[in-house]
């Protein structure tokens, strides 16, 4: 099978000819700049800087060469600009504080604190108050929380809506030309259109506004889901009414280029718990995101993809209910997320995308053999009938030894050669 092929076939949730794979299709599954060029060095690329293609959790831009060696079957298509306001162009030097040179966008303009912490500041305007912070020798950035005194009875759910708007000529046409590249690598394309994920805590503090209004810290927001849910419904509507109009103008360009689309980086569980309840979640988000689905599935062959961290099995009905195709990551460490369960109770209805190995201890801090170890079991579980992308727990961290990475990519490689039933053979 072509990549292409061997993800739609998983889609189907059919077995292809071997498990796809993604790293670096989307700013949930990446790969740190500092790994992806200890990556490249690996497998005796050429030699060159990586780019930093979120600058905010320092991912790294996998390119083709690499893509090709690590066997990878997807390609990500990302919108113009940052969560910073600047866009992914006019590429300039940076150094990490580990010595690494990187690159950057030009606009990724930054100022140093006392303590030597790097500053963000949105637009790349360093006369604006910066809105992330890189600890010295950090690996990426933090928000930095910009909360006006809250006044009850001048909140304006306008003022948390003003990062949101039509998609604009220049953006239309870098989707375009970004998703037609993508589809002509031959693998399958994930796109990253942005405006749909209601309520994410990393983009609640909008670190891309200059001096944003409204409630931006992110325990406000918390207590606003509670205390003000009326306020966040309007908040809420409203971005959804603009998604919808931006998907019609967005699918007008890209078309049949697009494979899945990458709705949601809403978290909704921790290690032990969640959020919210269920019932708070079919109230308060469930019908925003079953419009957005809806009208993908109405209007698309899109298929759909939502990302929560943590203990969220309670919610895979809810997901199932609002129409989302796919599930991200499968964070196996947390309470009830066991895979067996998962794929019993869920596998014919959601295809899942990660879990293929845990980043918080096994792939960061085990050995190489334990790497191979979990990475087979959770292939033998969730591959089972096809319905499953391979992927890690979230993006691979900085200092993830480059030598657990190898494992893991080789325990793939290594589950291929297996005899398996059920097949696809198309």
């Amino acid at each position: 099978m072509t990549p292409h092929q061997r993800v739609l076939t998983t889609l189907a949730h059919r077995a292809p000819d071997r498990v796809p794979i993604d790293f670096g299709g989307t700013m949930v599954t990446g790969i740190h700049v500092s790994v992806v060029a200890a990556l490249r060095d690996f497998y005796g690329l050429e030699k060159r800087p990586v780019k930093a293609l979120d600058p905010g959790q320092m991912l790294g831009l996998v390119e083709d060469d690499l893509k090709t060696a690590m066997g990878i079957d997807v390609e990500g298509v990302f919108r113009r600009a940052t969560r910073f306001g600047f866009p992914l162009d006019d590429w300039k030097p940076f150094r990490m504080y580990d010595g690494l040179e990187i690159l950057v966008p030009g606009q990724f303009n930054y100022t140093l604190d006392d303590n030597g912490d790097t500053l963000m500041h949105p637009q790349g305007d360093v006369s604006a108050p910066p809105s992330a912070r890189m600890p010295k020798d950090g690996y990426f950035f933090d928000a930095i929380i910009r909360q006006d005194p809250i006044d009850e009875d001048r909140l304006n759910p306008q003022d948390n809506l003003e990062e949101f708007g039509p998609a604009s000529e220049a953006e239309l046409q870098h989707l375009a030309e970004s998703a037609r590249a993508a589809r002509a690598t031959g693998r399958a394309v994930i796109a990253s259109f942005g405006g749909t994920s209601f309520g994410d805590i990393a983009l609640i503090p909008a670190p891309a506004l200059k001096h944003p209004k409204g409630i931006r810290d992110i325990t406000e927001w918390y207590m606003a889901t509670r205390a003000r849910r009326g306020y966040v419904h309007q908040v809420f509507e409203k971005q959804c009414e603009i998604a919808l109009a931006n998907f019609a103008r967005i699918h007008a360009v890209v078309g049949g280029w697009i494979d899945v689309v990458f709705v949601c980086g809403t978290d909704f569980g921790t290690q032990k718990s969640s959020f919210c309840s269920v019932e708070s979640f079919d109230e308060l988000w469930r019908p925003y995101y079953k419009a957005i689905n809806d009208w993908i599935h109405r209007n698309t062959n899109w298929k759909t993809l939502k990302h929560s961290c943590g203990s969220v099995a309670k919610f895979y009905p809810s997901f199932i209910e609002a129409g989302f195709d796919i599930i991200n990551p499968v964070q196996c460490s947390a309470a009830g997320m066991d895979p067996e369960v998962l794929k019993r109770a869920f596998g014919d209805r959601l295809v899942f995308w990660g879990g293929g190995v845990d980043t918080q201890k096994t792939l960061p801090f085990g050995k190489p053999g334990e790497v191979r170890q979990e990475v087979l079991r959770r292939l033998e579980v969730f591959s089972a009938n096809g319905g499953y992308v391979f992927n890690a727990v979230h993006n691979i961290q900085a200092r993830t030894p480059v030598a657990n990475i190898v494992a893991m990519l080789e325990a793939v490689k290594e589950f291929h050669g297996r005899p398996r039933a059920g097949v696809h053979s198309d």
